[in-house]
């Protein structure tokens, strides 16, 4: 791994720490603050929408400034976050503190991953995105779990107190690592950077990147009840099921670069055929404790094998100009992330059981699979018509 990919791979981690780790920490967050599952809940959602909402503008304000201080403010921004969490008094303090935490969210992974693709050559650009993306993997092994379990036995709050001395470390990685010239801003500017969103595919992928999260985030968001309510696992079993999850998305994520850097239409169709048929799967035997862990694993596979593929494709086919789309395509997967946690807990509120919740995340899941055979018909339609 190139050192500067290193770098962005520490901030991943801390970044994903963050952002996953509530989920383990709901119940505690809910009884501490004193409100429902549902509406602690959706401190994911406030995430995700400041990840949206930060996404674009700080990509246009920070369109014509050299790549490395901005991947060091957005750092900084995010320690900040995190440290107002682990002090925040009221829920709707740790709510606003999520959402200035998550702010530049959006913009660190799309410039990262830009900035990734860039030290490698052509033909590896998508597995220099996925090893960025190892930071956010495998903060679903050591972190979240981790997190968890620090949550659980000092309070919620020793968790994010932790994410910020991570962060600081993050900060400093970046400033040695990264050279000071990499990937340079384009010369179009902001104009460039808007003209690009013009393009049908760009927006294309945006939308398969939204649906392929939300429909993880429809059931993630609540795997914790489901594995206790429903499996029948212990509360200390499920910091061991989510590190198997992450351990699936470190998998799963691998897997996702390679071949992307081969097929990459194909891969992401592929995957989210998968991913439907595993909701189903999971919907259908998460009663079984054994089946509900092997479905788990399989999950965060999948999961992961669709993220460097969609983020490469909108480097790809916003190529003159990446910088904006890149970001913004984070702000689709969170804004993904936000639908569906938003759609699990209103389904729960209609009284979908926890066991029925992942058919939900299956029906997202078919209607990202339908956006992608379109995206790619064009694709084939656009060859022809070059071809003739």
């Amino acid at each position: 791994m190139p050192l500067p990919i290193l770098a962005l791979a520490v901030a991943s981690f801390c970044i994903g720490t963050t952002e996953f780790v509530i989920m383990g920490l709901l119940p505690e967050v809910a009884a501490d603050l004193g409100v429902s599952i549902p509406a602690a809940g959706l401190l994911v959602t406030g995430y995700a929408l400041g990840v949206v909402v930060g996404a674009p503008i700080i990509a246009v304000g920070t369109a014509k400034l050299p790549r490395k201080p901005v991947l060091i403010g957005l750092a900084m921004m995010f320690v900040f976050g995190n440290l107002l969490c682990a002090i925040a008094p009221t829920y709707w303090t740790l709510m606003i503190a999520r959402v200035i935490t998550a702010f530049g969210h959006g913009a660190f992974f799309g410039i990262g991953s830009v900035v990734a693709a860039s030290l490698v050559p052509t033909n590896k650009r998508a597995s220099a995105i996925a090893l960025m993306f190892a930071g956010l993997t495998l903060a679903n092994i050591l972190g979240v779990p981790g997190g968890t379990a620090l949550g659980e036995a000092y309070g919620w709050r020793a968790t994010f107190f932790a994410v910020v001395v991570i962060g600081l470390l993050s900060v400093a990685a970046i400033a040695w690592l990264v050279p000071a010239g990499v990937a340079p801003p384009g010369k179009g500017g902001v104009s460039g950077e808007v003209k690009v969103l013009g393009k049908l595919q760009v927006w294309l992928a945006m939308i398969i990147s939204a649906l392929a999260s939300g429909s993880l985030f429809a059931v993630f968001t609540y795997i914790k009840p489901i594995l206790t309510d429903v499996s029948g696992l212990s509360v200390e079993s499920v910091t061991w099921v989510l590190l198997l999850f992450g351990g699936g998305m470190t998998i799963g994520n691998i897997i996702g670069g390679k071949l992307a850097d081969w097929k990459l239409m194909p891969t992401a169709i592929g995957a989210l055929v998968v991913m439907a048929a595993i909701h189903v799967a999971f919907a259908e035997l998460s009663s079984s404790a054994p089946a509900a862990i092997l479905l788990v694993f399989m999950w965060g596979v999948i999961t992961f094998v669709i993220v460097p593929p969609m983020q490469m494709r909108v480097v790809e086919t916003a190529s003159e100009a990446p910088n904006l789309a890149a970001t913004l395509n984070q702000g689709a997967f969170n804004a993904g992330n936000a639908a569906g946690a938003w759609a699990g807990g209103a389904a729960i509120s209609m009284g979908v059981s926890y066991a029925d919740l992942p058919f939900v995340g299956a029906a997202i899941a078919l209607s990202a699979f339908g956006v992608a055979l379109i995206s790619f018909a064009l694709d084939r339609r656009d060859a022809i018509q070059q071809a003739a």
